[in-house]
């Protein structure tokens, strides 16, 4: 007894050693040098094809993986000596916390602090994929006389999402934030009462896919708890609908250290996460990754593959891709071919796409509808509806007979694209071959009828709706009134929606904001606001954008107090306006110069909680410049650090200008100074502002001074150009041309036109002389001046009687080729 006790005390410590992250297992297992990953392109086009492409899967069951085929149940010998032990041993760890990585370190901490996103130093952040094809060796181990070994998806039952075990769990995990000992438990012991499916079924039911990564992790922690190789799958399959390509690689690697034989839709899941992502090239790395791990890549792989390069724009890439499949003797179907087909569209090769359906054919592997769809639909883009309709009598010669799905499809297309006219042709041809189409069909023509202005059309089709026992919804309805408000005509607004009661449709909070905002539009903003004041009465609830759309029409209408109280009203129905709109509000304040008032709102936005930013105070204090109340914009902008809103360079422009215009261009520098020391690079606004005010003081010297420090902070190509002209506005060529060596460094175009200003202000002030100098300089840095400019020089010279100089600026044209002898 005693030796069997001693050695229950071993294997406890030993255990005891894992779950506190100590190493158990020396050899350490290399996973992810490149990343991972995998889509099941099937399921993109399921709901336009009925064809089953992956009939050949090695499932037991339709739907259900098949562990048995992928030795799942043999792979788990070695599982239980890599579980990590439950609270009872494994101290104060707190719930959902991530697995601990190889070396025993713990990634995890509390459910709400948890970063389940982690950064990985082997990963390459680009987003491009090279010209290279090392991404094809794979296909190089593909065995052309074995089988495919696949795994078919879970099988996604209702009666899983609404099993009572399954909803309470779900309901436990929202209340993560309050968790305490006695939830866990009671989240541990439903745990284990679920069966595989059902865990599948909590991860799937969860809104956040961060929620349900780390729930997967907390359960996989847990004593006598282990997960059943689908419901890794299963956590593949959410992840890869997400960027959390981090979270997926970890999951692969988590299959891989449980003996989990790792099938090829695993990486596949993972790809697609990559891609997600914008890691293009780290999600082709995967197939590196998949050969290196021996698994054999197949058909399903090769598609996503494809799938992947045509997402990332690498076209040319993706039709390598698929001829080395076809050589290894992979061969593609007709989901491959669709990838290549939509590829080709993506950079408008429409003709190439169109050619492509017509070989498939030959290459063994017919179209399906959606071959033919994805070119209809950017052909409906760039409005060549006949070639459509020749698409069309194509599908009718393969033996695809438009069906409704089609032209429901079609109409949809047109109507998008604002082509009413042919959407309802179409309807028309589906009505006549017998095929209904609904209500949804029918308001994607109203809509785009009322979107060109031809209300009478979309009520005819409302009526036609009426006389074929098709009903309006809401949404029909509301289009039409929305278009009437469009139109300004809100009589038939009304009548419109007195008509939805009269005929059963009760309009809905969209419908009243329509009107509402129409009204407003109108010049009848008191109407609006009296309606949305008798909403309870009418059974609806504005929201924000109701109280946004009536503010906006008090403030064009002037009546500023009923759109701030408005607001005040807004916030405390918990609806917050955006910084836009209070910006437009405090505006309009300022501009009827109530600086106090706008002020008071601005300040009681910031206490309730509205989001007000740096453009709001930035208007307010140029409310307070423009009415010359510079001592409080100066101490507005000292109030913006005390309350963490911490002013711009063009907060600073703002107030820089108002001190020029008073002539206080020292606090003026020195707030320029403090700018630069804060770190914010000068606008070309700012640029502009300054030199206009020093070189209105003839204050040149300074400013060169300043300059050289506002350059040295961030480069602006025409600062100089901008100096020199502004001397010229100012009747002062002389100080200007001492610029001009800085400004003829490059010898760009600008620089020649700033030439030209200088050489203009010397003929207006009578000194020709000098604007033959500029045009010297500008020959020696080989600019060629303005001919008709020169021409006034030269008649200017000859007339002071300088014809040497007149000749020899003509004889420099004639050099240059511009004027013959």
């Amino acid at each position: 007894m005693v030796f069997f006790g001693l050695v229950f005390v071993f294997k406890a410590l030993r255990l005891g050693m894992i779950g506190k992250g100590l190493p158990f297992n020396s050899q350490a297992i290399s996973f992810f040098e490149y990343p991972s990953a995998f889509a099941r392109l099937s399921s993109v086009f399921s709901s336009f094809s009925s064809r089953d492409e992956l009939s050949s899967r090695c499932s037991t069951e339709p739907g259900i993986y098949s562990v048995d085929n992928c030795g799942f149940h043999n792979a788990h010998h070695e599982y239980n000596r890599f579980r990590k032990m439950g609270p009872e041993v494994s101290g104060n760890r707190s719930v959902f916390e991530c697995p601990e990585d190889e070396s025993g370190d713990n990634q995890g901490s509390n459910f709400g602090d948890e970063e389940v996103e982690e950064s990985d130093s082997s990963d390459d952040e680009g987003g491009d994929i090279s010209d290279g094809d090392d991404d094809f060796m794979m296909l190089n181990s593909f065995n052309r006389n074995g089988e495919e070994k696949d795994v078919s998806r879970v099988e996604r039952d209702e009666e899983e999402f609404r099993h009572p075990l399954v909803r309470e769990i779900s309901r436990l995990i929202e209340f993560r934030s309050a968790w305490n000992p006695k939830l866990e438990g009671e989240l541990r012991r439903l745990l284990k009462s679920l069966n595989p499916r059902q865990v599948s079924a909590v991860l799937r039911f969860q809104s956040d896919e961060r929620v349900a990564l780390k729930f997967f992790y907390w359960a996989d922690r847990q004593w006598r708890y282990r997960h059943d190789p689908i419901v890794y799958y299963a956590m593949l399959e959410v992840l890869s609908k997400t960027k959390l390509c981090q979270g997926a690689k970890r999951v692969l690697r988590l299959m891989a250290r449980r003996g989990i034989e790792r099938c090829p839709e695993a990486f596949g899941h993972v790809m697609v996460s990559y891609s997600r992502a914008g890691k293009l090239r780290n999600a082709m790395r995967v197939l590196t990754l998949m050969q290196k791990s021996g698994v054999e890549p197949n058909l399903s792989i090769c598609n996503t593959a494809v799938h992947v390069l045509v997402m990332g724009n690498k076209l040319e890439k993706a039709l390598r891709f698929v001829e080395r499949m076809q050589i290894v003797g992979i061969r593609p179907n007709v989901i491959t071919y669709n990838c290549l087909i939509k590829g080709y569209c993506d950079v408008h090769r429409i003709e190439d796409a169109m050619e492509l359906i017509a070989e498939m054919p030959f290459k063994g592997c017919s179209p399906d509808k959606v071959s033919f769809y994805t070119v209809m639909h950017f052909l409906c883009k760039q409005k060549r509806i006949k070639e459509v309709r020749k698409l069309m009598e194509k599908m009718k010669d393969r033996g695809l007979l438009p069906d409704q799905v089609t032209y429901i499809n079609l109409i949809h297309m047109l109507s998008k694209h604002g082509h009413g006219n042919e959407a309802l042709e179409f309807l028309r041809e589906a009505e006549g071959r017998g095929f209904r189409i609904d209500k949804v069909g029918y308001s994607a023509i109203v809509q785009s009828f009322c979107k060109e202005g031809r209300i009478d059309m979309a009520k005819e089709i409302v009526s036609e709706m009426f006389s074929k026992g098709c009903t309006p919804d809401v949404v029909t309805y509301t289009t039409v009134l929305d278009g009437f408000c469009r139109l300004g005509q809100m009589d038939q607004a009304k009548k419109m929606l007195h008509q939805m009661y009269k005929h059963g449709c009760k309009p809905n909070t969209t419908s009243y904001t329509a009107l509402l905002n129409g009204l407003c539009r109108s010049g009848n903003s008191m109407e609006a606001r009296k309606m949305m004041d008798m909403s309870e009465e009418e059974w609806w609830t504005p929201n924000a954008i109701t109280y946004s759309a009536v503010m906006h029409g008090l403030r064009r209408e002037g009546k500023l107090g009923d759109a701030c109280n408005l607001v005040r009203e807004m916030v405390q129905k918990g609806f917050f306006p955006t910084p836009v709109d209070l910006n437009l509000l405090i505006q309009s304040l300022c501009q009827e110069e109530k600086m106090d008032e706008a002020k008071r709102f601005t300040e009681w936005c910031l206490n309730k909680g509205c989001a007000v930013n740096v453009v709001n105070f930035t208007t307010l204090i140029h409310g307070y410049c423009r009415k010359d109340d510079l001592e409080a914009a100066l101490l507005l902008l000292d109030d913006m650090f005390l309350i963490n809103k911490h002013p711009d360079a063009v907060t600073y422009t703002t107030v820089i200008n108002a001190l020029g215009r008073k002539g206080r261009i020292e606090e003026a520098t020195e707030l320029t100074m403090k700018m630069l020391g804060k770190g914010l690079d000068p606008t070309p606004v700012t640029y502009r502002t300054i030199i206009h005010w020093y070189c209105q003081m003839g204050r040149v010297d300074d400013l060169l001074k300043l300059l050289e420090k506002m350059l040295s902070r961030k480069m602006h190509r025409t600062a100089y150009n901008q100096v020199v002209e502004k001397l010229c506005d100012l009747g002062n060529p002389e100080e200007a041309e001492k610029l001009l060596g800085k400004v003829l460094r490059t010898a760009s175009r600008i620089d020649a036109n700033t030439c030209h200003v200088l050489m203009d202000s010397y003929l207006s002030k009578g000194f020709p002389l000098s604007a033959y100098r500029v045009a010297s300089r500008m020959f020696n840095r080989n600019l060629i001046p303005n001919l008709k400019l020169c021409e006034k020089v030269s008649k200017r010279l000859m007339l002071e009687g300088s014809s040497k100089e007149a000749d020899n600026l003509m004889l420099r044209f004639v050099e240059r080729g511009c004027l013959s002898a």
